[in-house]
């Protein structure tokens, strides 16, 4: 008769230090990572899509032309308010501001302009244009604030000749 040896059956240890300090490491850095990768988006209205939406005459229709000679501000009923010629080789955005300024003082119920680009506009001056009509800083009670200008920005073509 034969004999059976039996091993001892004997289950092997699972050693996770190494996988509880990787956790450890990695999910705050993952978390600390996704504070910073917000994504911004603003909404555009582009003209002509619905023809619902159009202005009466009587209303006050502001539109800023980009163009590589300078900023043009002006209302699409009765023509130019106001030219600004490039300051030193730029876009003078300190003046389209206070321009700005002076028509929301006079209307403040405005919220719309349409904000018309060259196509050799570069990107980056598109940026600065909208977030110049959008808004800008003011000192509130002595707290540093965004005041709006006009928040609702369509963007358009700028007519060829201009």
């Amino acid at each position: 008769m034969r004999r059976r040896h039996r091993r001892a059956a004997s289950s092997p240890e699972l050693d996770i230090t190494a996988f509880l300090n990787l956790m450890i490491v990695l999910v705050p850095v993952l978390l600390l990572g996704m504070v910073f990768s917000q994504i911004r988006t603003i909404e555009l209205d582009f003209p002509g899509m619905e023809s619902a939406d159009a202005p009466s005459a009587e209303q006050l229709r502001l539109v800023v032309t980009i163009i590589p000679e300078g900023i043009e501000v002006s209302d699409s009923e009765r023509g130019v308010i106001r030219t600004l010629p490039l300051k030193g080789g730029e876009q003078d955005f300190a003046g389209l501001l206070e321009t700005l300024k002076t028509i929301k003082a006079r209307v403040p119920e405005k919220t719309d302009v349409v904000l018309e680009v060259g196509p050799e506009i570069d990107y980056q001056t598109l940026v600065t244009a909208m977030d110049t009509v959008r808004s800008y800083p003011a000192v509130v009670v002595a707290s540093k604030v965004e005041a709006e200008l006009f928040p609702d920005v369509a963007l358009a073509d700028a007519p060829e000749g201009t």
